[in-house]
């Protein structure tokens, strides 16, 4: 279930996750509107971020311990971490249109909402914090959701 304490990794990914959304504010795409969002989803993304914060900060087990089989878990989201970057790499290098923000990468669609997603599910699969898991899961379900539903529209 998670044991209390400050969690540096939590931290970390965090930073990952929001250190390219504050450069994005200054480059949104061309015709960018998010004023059509379903509410039901913007709800589901807000209560998200607001949970997904609080949990991987809150829990030590998200910090690496002791190498064993269960530290792939980590490893995998630390490189899914990684390619969200990449993703966000190209996307600055690129002519910033609304097919390139919800594009996806390395196959994976809609890759500026799926890969840090997936990424902190992984964590918590990893710290074995089910509040985590649940928070992300909501997460998903409102920011998955609502880049797939941008991306029906710009199709």
């Amino acid at each position: 279930m998670g044991h209390f304490g400050f969690s540096y990794v939590g931290l970390i990914f965090l930073f990952m996750l929001i250190v390219p959304n504050l450069i994005w504010a200054k480059n949104q795409p061309q015709d960018y509107n998010f004023k059509n969002e379903n509410r039901v989803l913007l709800l589901f993304e807000r209560l998200g971020q607001v949970l997904v914060t609080f949990a991987v900060l809150i829990f030590s087990d998200f910090n690496p311990r002791e190498w064993s089989l269960w530290t792939v878990w980590l490893v995998a989201a630390v490189f899914l971490m990684l390619a969200y970057e990449a993703w966000w790499i190209r996307y600055f290098k690129s002519k910033k249109t609304l097919a390139d923000f919800y594009s996806s990468f390395c196959g994976i669609p809609v890759a500026g909402a799926t890969l840090p997603v997936t990424a902190f599910f992984l964590l918590g699969v990893y710290g074995k914090v089910f509040w985590l898991m649940l928070s992300v899961m909501i997460l998903g379900i409102g920011h998955i959701g609502i880049h797939l539903q941008h991306r029906k529209e710009i199709q």
